[in-house]
C-alpha cells in the first residue's frame, strides 16, 4: 500500500509525540509527588548514645575508659558506701563536663540500680535518651532528657 498523501506519516508523527508527552507527564508527576512531612524539629536523643560512647571510649590503647576507671574504684572497695559516694562525685563532676540539662546515672547490676548521680526535675518528661554499657560486672545506665 502506497501512501501519497503522506497521512500514515502524520498518523505516526502524532501517535509518537502522544507517547513523548505520556511520558512527560508521567515523570512530571513522579517528580512533583510530595515526600512524607518529616519533623524539621530537633530533638537531642542521641546524647544519652553519645554520652555513653565518651564514657565507655577509650583516648589511646593505654588509657582507662571512665567506666573502667569507676568500676575499679567500686571493685576495690567491695561497693562499700565511701567507694559509692566517691564515684558518685566523679560520676557528677564529669556528667557536669558535658553540660547536660538534666540527667540520671546508675548502676544496674552490683548496686541494685544505686543512682550515681543526677541533676535536673524528671516529673513530666515527654522524651527520654537512654543509654546502657557495662564494664566487667557492672552495668551503667545514663538517662538524659
Amino acid at each position: 500500500m502506497k501512501d501519497n498523501s503522506g497521512s500514515l506519516y502524520i498518523i505516526e508523527a502524532i501517535l509518537a509525540i502522544t507517547i513523548l508527552l505520556v511520558a512527560v507527564f508521567v515523570v512530571n508527576t513522579v517528580i512533583s509527588i510530595p515526600s512524607p512531612e518529616y519533623s524539621y524539629e530537633a530533638h537531642d536523643l542521641t546524647s544519652a548514645q553519645d554520652t555513653m560512647e565518651v564514657l565507655a571510649g577509650k583516648i589511646d590503647f593505654e588509657d582507662q575508659t571512665f567506666l573502667c576507671e569507676i568500676s575499679t574504684i567500686l571493685k576495690e572497695n567491695k561497693n562499700s558506701k565511701k567507694s559509692i559516694g566517691e564515684v558518685s562525685e566523679i560520676c557528677q563532676n564529669k556528667l557536669d563536663s558535658f553540660k547536660i540539662a538534666n540527667y540520671k546515672f546508675c548502676e544496674n547490676n552490683k548496686l541494685k540500680g544505686k543512682v550515681l548521680a543526677y541533676k535536673g526535675n524528671d516529673n513530666n518528661v515527654k522524651e527520654v535518651s537512654v543509654a546502657t554499657r557495662t564494664y566487667g560486672d557492672y552495668s551503667y545506665t545514663l538517662y538524659v532528657w
